[in-house]
């Protein structure tokens, strides 16, 4: 199946905040951020790195009232939308409404229908969306025993359990995760929950665990849904700083075509033939792109001989040699580069594209 072919399945449209999901917005990417929320210096720092690598929207855990006391402070100091995320204790969902966060997040499953009226209640006035958060860690128990333990079939009958709850309560600004760390497990999920109802789906494989592991995992159940059309934002889950996510939450997009943004590199992974050091190279250029917002794609070849032709599609890049390179455009060789030269050479070069456009 042909990238341009993929056909975005037609969702509800809301609003977190100032960002639009569902309806024809583009799949948005999300974070949450990895530090304690009270400590609120550390955690509008966080954010800020969060905006500058590319995240759209943010979430943090809300575990008691002096980090529900922090959200206003954290929210005036950020550009983007800031949700927050509860367990258990409904007067926190409440408060962090009438705090003016942009939505909530919570696991209806752990929290009585009674008090889950009074978080609708608040949401309604406010106009606040509210993520239904199903997570195969923490499923209703008479769904488990129903189904026969922890299964797509259960995750999703919970998730429609939720949303008969909201709806008959009057409310439907709402999102849907159904996430687990078994991933044929959240693809069969996600494609049940796709075909029942029409809200907003955000993707996610639940610990996923270390980089490496995470962009496996989140490449082939995110990057399945996608492909298949679904899916309104997403998030990669990684044990670590929660900057690392957003190469790789892009680099899903870029790979299947849903978004063209910031800087995809094609670099080889290096052979006998290779004289430089690829490897270097490419984590220089990566490291001095992060972050960036317009499209480009970049080829950093070790092989002089066949890297522009490998590369032809790249709108730059060099193919080094024995102490020196080719700067090449299209595909067509430019201009002679020393070694020493080629990030510094190649950055003033895109500079000076981005600036002809």
């Amino acid at each position: 199946m042909d990238v341009d072919s993929i056909i975005r399945r037609k969702t509800r449209e809301i609003h977190v905040g100032p960002v639009k999901i569902g309806g024809d917005a583009p799949v948005i990417v999300q974070s949450m951020t990895s530090t304690d929320t009270r400590d609120i210096g550390a955690t509008v720092a966080q954010i800020h790195a969060l905006q500058e690598a590319g995240c759209e929207i943010v979430r943090v855990a809300v575990p008691d009232e002096e980090a529900l006391e922090a959200l206003p402070v954290i929210k005036n100091q950020i550009r983007i939308p800031l949700i927050a995320d509860i367990h258990f204790h409904y007067q926190l969902a409440v408060g962090a409404i009438k705090k003016g966060v942009d939505g909530i997040r919570i696991n209806p499953g752990n929290i009585a229908r009674d008090k889950i009226a009074e978080i609708i209640k608040a949401a309604k006035e406010s106009r606040t969306v509210i993520r239904i958060g199903v997570n195969s860690g923490s499923l209703e128990k008479d769904l488990i025993l129903e189904y026969g333990g922890v299964t797509a079939e259960a995750l999703c009958a919970s998730a429609m359990r939720n949303i008969a709850m909201f709806e008959d309560l009057g409310f439907d600004l709402i999102k849907l995760s159904l996430k687990s760390s078994n991933v044929p497990m959240m693809i069969k999920a996600y494609r049940m929950i796709a075909a029942t109802t029409d809200y907003p789906l955000h993707l996610g494989v639940t610990e996923a665990g270390m980089p490496a592991d995470a962009a496996v995992k989140s490449a082939l159940g995110i990057g399945t849904l996608l492909h298949d059309g679904i899916g309104d934002t997403i998030r990669v889950s990684v044990t670590g700083s929660p900057v690392l996510e957003m190469p790789i939450a892009y680099g899903i997009l870029r790979a299947l075509g849903i978004r063209k943004t910031g800087a995809e590199i094609i670099s080889c992974p290096t052979c006998g033939r290779c004289q430089i050091d690829v490897a270097g190279l490419a984590e220089k250029v990566a490291m001095a792109l992060a972050g960036r917002k317009k499209y480009i794609k970049v080829a950093l070849m070790g092989c002089v001989v066949n890297g522009p032709g490998e590369a032809a599609e790249a709108d730059i890049g060099i193919a080094g040699g024995r102490g020196f390179g080719m700067l090449f455009k299209k595909g067509v060789s430019y201009k002679k580069v020393e070694e020493k030269d080629f990030v510094p050479v190649l950055l003033e070069e895109i500079d000076a594209m981005d600036k002809e456009q």
